[in-house]
């Protein structure tokens, strides 16, 4: 047990080559994460339809966990260099087994979380219909249903000889089917014709050439193994949730629509039995790989990168029901997978329909299954029939905290500034952008109106690559001046500057954000958006965006932090001053708002920081790689997980004691890549006012009793 004061020499330190009991994997800490949102699936307490919105968020989550950390640590796994994780000495290979048995511990409580959740809804007049459980008024329905909307898309193939095993695309649905050839008039009579031949032939231990070239000739219609397969892609044109007839909303998917046409569709074979299968492949590509020798455009780089993704390697394979002895491995061979990487889950498995079904209710019904409507309000602060830049210009900083505040205020002094004769120009970062975006609107209208317009977009927003091409495209169809992030570095940054020329000289309006210039987001991520007038933090703005155009690492910046070069550095630099003050026995403190937090340099420090008596709270709502409480190293660390109706999405960085905490907001997680390898800013709260605001955000988030 460390003292309440020791001294350097008291500092419990790690053998050397054995990780710190203070530190745990940070994949496995991941679906400890994602286990604590299938919690909120199992929850009474959360209205039914929010429940199983929770429980499609841990759908979504997994696969996308599989498509980039599995992804990665299977590529990884096949370098020969050796390779370990710095905080647990586990190779990617060792990372992968233990990835893959928490799945299937993982699955099972999966699986009765949604057949719960299903049953209560159905007892609700929601039900969702299983293929077994069909009424034959309902069977009859939808055969005439399927006849007129789902068989005249279906694009079917088999598999064998002359039908080589097609590309199964990432996450999509296929239904497939184990098929005996059935022989035609035709096949019957040449079998026949080459019996009686043989008949007549001479016995011998080897068959004649003829005839082996003829069964070599019918077995070409038999895939491997002596296994013939049918293959239905689930048609992306029909609409998954099919109603059924009769009182309340009942429903079946369309996968198991397609499955009891599989014999009409495959009328010419036997149908032995169907299964819906789904292959989730890597999808971790490497955006900084060299452009070709031309000089590639880096957009026409991206995009090229963008369909290699879509042919990676499958790194799961799911099915509905268990695969036969004889299918398993047929499959495994053409994936070239292995029997672990399989998941077989009675979970339809492809959960987004759930977002939909709320549509399909009365408003009466919707109202008993979802959490009452939430709309963000106007902020107090700012008079709604008064211009925004007035208002800013003249009454300090403005705090407006996502969700629970509207972004329109932000949007409404972008157009504003589009507007307005004073204003020069307008330069923001963009990482994520709604497909449907004011923001992005007011900016066009901002260059068109002939205002200087510097628009720098991430185009390795991961899954949001596409998005962010075509608005970059039509910033630069505006006139805007379109520039991309570094080739080392994401720019994860969320910083706009309004430069404008008044009597009193040049004045600019600077925004900054812990996340999200979506609109559609806004709405359900926390996060904390300052716009200031300060003229310290508007010339570090001004320079922030000169070394983005120069593509220039600086630390040149007076409050600003920017990472790769300060953001840590700093942090580790207060962390320090707090551990100076625990040893001289004077007030100190830490906190930590973020989502996740996997540094290990942070980590170690804070570890130090606690065997120095410093009290660290830390609200992490992700991956945690730091264990708190163990004994001798982080019992003065308290660890908070929240998951709930919003995602947690702001950072807050505050160093010293609640009564004299210095605030910092930040966009960076505690993440090595946010810390070395991206462009971030945080920046600190000089007033009261707000550092009290966010005193209090703190408190309520801290006040849950579980």
């Amino acid at each position: 047990m460390a003292n309440d004061n020791p001294t350097s020499s008291d500092q419990v330190i790690p053998a050397a080559g054995n990780p710190a009991p203070y530190l745990q994997n940070r994949e496995l800490s991941w679906l400890d994460f994602n286990e604590r949102v299938l919690e909120q699936g199992a929850d009474e307490s959360v209205p039914l339809l929010q429940r199983l919105n929770f429980i499609s968020i841990f759908w979504s989550n997994l696969q996308e966990f599989f498509m980039v950390r599995v992804g990665s640590l299977t590529d990884l796994s096949l370098v020969k260099k050796h390779i370990v994780d710095s905080k647990s000495n586990m190779t990617p290979s060792e990372q992968l087994r233990a990835i893959y048995l928490r799945c299937h511990e993982l699955y099972p409580a999966y699986e009765r979380t949604f057949e719960q959740v299903r049953l209560l809804l159905n007892k609700v007049g929601v039900t969702h219909v299983r293929p077994d459980e069909l009424t034959d008024e309902q069977r009859s329905y939808l055969a005439e249903y399927a006849e007129a909307n789902v068989t005249p898309f279906l694009s079917p193939q088999i598999i064998n000889a002359r039908h080589p095993f097609p590309h199964l695309e990432n996450g999509a649905l296929y239904i497939v089917v184990r098929l005996d050839e059935e022989a035609d008039n035709a096949q019957d009579q040449a079998k026949s014709e080459h019996k009686k031949k043989g008949k007549k032939g001479k016995k011998s231990k080897g068959k004649p050439a003829k005839e082996s070239t003829k069964n070599a000739s019918l077995s070409q219609n038999v895939g491997a193994e002596g296994t013939m397969l049918g293959l239905i892609p689930l048609p992306r044109q029909c609409a998954r949730v099919v109603k059924l007839p009769g009182d309340g909303f009942s429903f079946i998917l369309l996968e198991h629509v397609v499955e009891m046409v599989a014999e009409q569709v495959f009328s010419m074979y036997t149908v032995k039995h169907t299964n819906v299968i789904c292959v989730t492949r890597n999808a971790d590509i490497d955006a900084t790989e060299s452009t070709d020798e031309n000089d590639e455009d880096y957009r026409e780089h991206m995009k090229r990168i963008l369909k290699k993704r879509a042919r990676l390697a499958p790194v799961r394979l799911e099915s509905e029901r268990e695969l036969s002895d004889t299918l398993e491995p047929l499959l495994l061979d053409r994936l070239n997978l292995k029997k672990h990487q399989v998941f077989t889950t009675s979970v339809p498995l492809d959960l987004s329909f759930t977002w939909g079904l709320a549509s399909h209710l009365s408003e009466k019904q919707c109202a008993a299954l979802v959490y009452p409507p939430f709309t963000p309000q106007w902020p107090a602060c700012l008079d709604r029939k008064r211009p925004i830049m007035d208002q800013v210009t003249a009454g300090g900083d403005v705090l407006l905290s996502y969700p629970y505040e509207s972004m329109d205020p932000f949007v409404q002094l972008l157009r504003e500034a589009s507007r307005d004769p004073r204003v020069i120009s307008i330069k923001i970062t963009l990482y994520r952008l709604a497909s449907q975006s004011h923001l992005a609107e007011a900016l066009i209208d901002a260059a068109e109106n002939g205002k200087e317009v510097t628009a720098l977009f991430e185009l390795r927003a991961r899954f949001d690559e596409s998005n962010n091409i075509e608005w970059s495209q039509r910033f630069e169809q505006a006139g805007c001046n379109v520039i991309y992030g570094f080739r080392d570095y994401k720019v994860h940054s969320k910083i706009c500057c309004i430069t404008r020329q008044t009597d009193d000289g040049i004045q600019h309006i600077t925004q900054l954000g812990t996340g999200n210039y979506n609109e559609k987001t806004a709405k359900l991520y926390t996060d904390l958006s300052l716009i200031t007038t300060s003229p310290t933090i508007g010339r570090d703005a001004t320079e922030f965006f000169r070394n983005m155009a120069l593509e220039n690492v600086s630390d040149n910046y007076d409050v600003l932090w920017v990472a790769p070069l300060q953001v840590k550095p700093l942090i580790l630099k207060n962390i320090d001053h707090q551990i100076e003050l625990a040893r001289r026995g004077e007030p100190c403190g830490l906190f930590f708002k973020t989502n996740s937090v996997t540094d290990k340099e942070i980590i170690d420090k804070i570890a130090e920081a606690s065997q120095a008596g410093v009290k660290t709270v830390m609200l992490v709502r992700g991956i945690s790689c730091l264990v708190p409480g163990v004994e001798g190293y982080t019992e003065n660390v308290r660890v908070v997980s929240i998951v709930g109706r919003m995602l947690e999405h702001s950072r807050i960085y505050g160093f010293g004691p609640r009564t004299n905490m210095k605030i910092y907001l930040a966009s960076a997680d505690l993440m090595t890549r946010n810390m070395d390898k991206r462009v971030e800013i945080a920046w600190p709260v000089l007033d009261e006012k707000l550092r009290d605001r966010i005193l209090s955000y703190i408190d309520v988030s801290l006040s849950d009793t579980a």
